[in-house]
């Protein structure tokens, strides 16, 4: 792969402007034959040779993934057994149902000092409307075999689209950082007399994390499908011992005006909004080789049941352990600490086995980690053509580094670096979004003009962007504008 996008994929296109059905009843047949989901045999065509080269040979004989930003072509996809469905709604669960939502949750009576009622409300509300696009996106994955960031080329056109690579890069990472945070506050927590740094539970964390993003699509799958079960009965717990000290009576906005409160639950809604619609930058990526005849609507479904459930749960805990801080001494002067040993506090009634559920529960970020390092190696390679010849695991062991150092630099603001960031990210992802649904609905369905998905690396077949472009600098103008200062 040069420069310019020339490639095999893009000879193919210059004889086919069909679209989504574009590569026929045969490959469709192909596509179909019994292959696992979970061991993805494929061909990085862009990375150069050398070491590289010795280290994808090695990666294919032991089937694991070393495929980069190309397209997944429908003869290279996998059999959809009746599992492939129920892999979806365990991947999203297991993703999302970790300590980082709890430590949000704290966010709304601990910050936005919001009762117990108008907190959960606005999270679970504010989630569901976040997970909306992220199910959508999602549903690109089987159709395009394309990863979220190529799509953006289709609607933003080569040059303007990596802008959005890097702001997605942003993201990635600095949920990553947020994670390998919160698990070394946990571990921290636990250990006598805090004897472990959160320096090294944050490299700890990070290290797991690598090693599972490196062998790829499949081995992460394998790993989501079972990583939920420890973390819902930790979870299940956790909200069983703790859950008769959370205060779900007291109004902590007592005094503030209704427009300070009504201003709170804007703002935690929104956290919550962008807390989930994040996840959209990575959506089609999880998905690039199921079958492209795919139900559409059963992939949104299944997105939205996974993504909400574990979502709703994890966070009505936070907000009924940041509920008890302001009536709880123990409690409060836990999280004085940290957010995570607000979390071990919970678990101390029941001693030693307290202690364990609490490790537990600082692994299972790993789950959410997983995600962004292997998105965020796939967008390394989106850059350009240059970045392409790396090879993923080689960008996913860069991520890394990133984030363990700006964790480790920033782990004492947690709850400023939760506020802030994801506010400002959330920003930019709802403009993408909004930008796709009319490329979506307008050009390509009302105006029939279709898609073309081996045009994914040709700048001539692509378009030039400069609307989208101007218009999502007018969206920003617009978001500027309207922040709290």
């Amino acid at each position: 792969m040069d420069g310019d996008g020339e490639s095999t994929s893009v000879r193919r296109a210059e004889n086919n402007t069909g679209g989504i059905n574009h590569d026929g009843n045969h490959q469709k047949a192909q596509a179909l034959q019994p292959v696992t989901i979970f061991q993805p045999v494929d061909i990085e065509r862009g990375s150069s040779g050398g070491i590289w080269q010795s280290f994808r040979t090695a990666f294919h004989r032991y089937n694991l993934e070393t495929r980069g930003i190309e397209r997944v072509l429908s003869e290279e996809r996998h059999d959809l057994k009746k599992l492939g469905f129920v892999q979806i709604g365990l991947l999203w669960f297991g993703v999302n149902l970790a300590a980082n939502n709890i430590t949000l949750g704290m966010l709304g009576p601990t910050i936005f000092y919001l009762s117990f009622l108008d907190a959960s409300l606005c999270a679970v509300f504010g989630m569901l409307v976040g997970c909306l696009p992220v199910a959508y996106i999602a549903t690109f994955g089987p159709r395009s075999g394309l990863r979220s960031m190529i799509l953006a080329r289709f609607s933003f056109g080569w040059w303007p689209a990596k802008i959005l690579v890097v702001l997605n890069i942003v993201v990635l990472l600095g949920y990553s950082l947020l994670d390998c945070v919160i698990a070394g506050q946990i571990m921290s927590a636990v250990s006598p007399n805090g004897s472990l740094s959160v320096i090294v539970g944050i490299v700890i964390t990070a290290v797991i994390s690598w090693l599972i993003t490196t062998f790829g699509y499949g081995a992460f799958h394998m790993y989501e499908r079972y990583a939920w079960l420890p973390q819902l009965i930790v979870f299940s717990i956790l909200a069983g011992i703790a859950g008769p000290h959370f205060d779900l009576q007291s109004n902590p906005s007592v005094g503030e005006t209704s427009a300070t409160v009504i201003g709170s639950r804007i703002s935690f809604f929104t956290l919550n909004l962008a807390a989930a619609v994040t996840y959209s930058g990575g959506a089609a990526d999880l998905f690039v080789y199921y079958p492209e005849e795919s139900p559409r609507w059963e992939v949104f479904t299944i997105t939205m049941i996974g993504l909400s459930l574990s979502f709703a749960f994890a966070l009505i805990v936070g907000i009924g352990l940041g509920s008890g801080v302001a009536v709880n001494t123990a409690w409060s002067e836990a999280y004085g600490v940290s957010q995570g040993a607000l979390i071990v506090q919970g678990l101390t009634p029941v001693g030693p086995f307290g202690s364990f559920c609490s490790i537990i529960i600082a692994l299972g970020l790993v789950s959410n980690m997983v995600l962004p390092i292997y998105a965020a190696g796939i967008d390394f390679q989106a850059l350009n053509s240059y970045f392409a010849r790396i090879p993923r695991v080689g960008w996913n062991a860069v991520s890394c580094i990133i984030f363990t150092v700006c964790a480790i630099a920033g782990r004492a603001h947690l709850a400023a670096i939760f506020t802030n960031f994801l506010a400002l990210m959330g920003y930019w992802v709802v403009i993408w979004i909004a930008i796709t649904l009319e490329e979506h609905l307008i050009f390509r369905r009302w105006m029939g003009m279709g898609w073309n998905w081996d045009a994914w690396n040709d700048r001539k077949l692509l378009p030039v962007g400069y609307a989208a472009f101007v218009a999502f600098l007018v969206g920003w103008a617009g978001a500027i504008i309207s922040m709290a200062q």
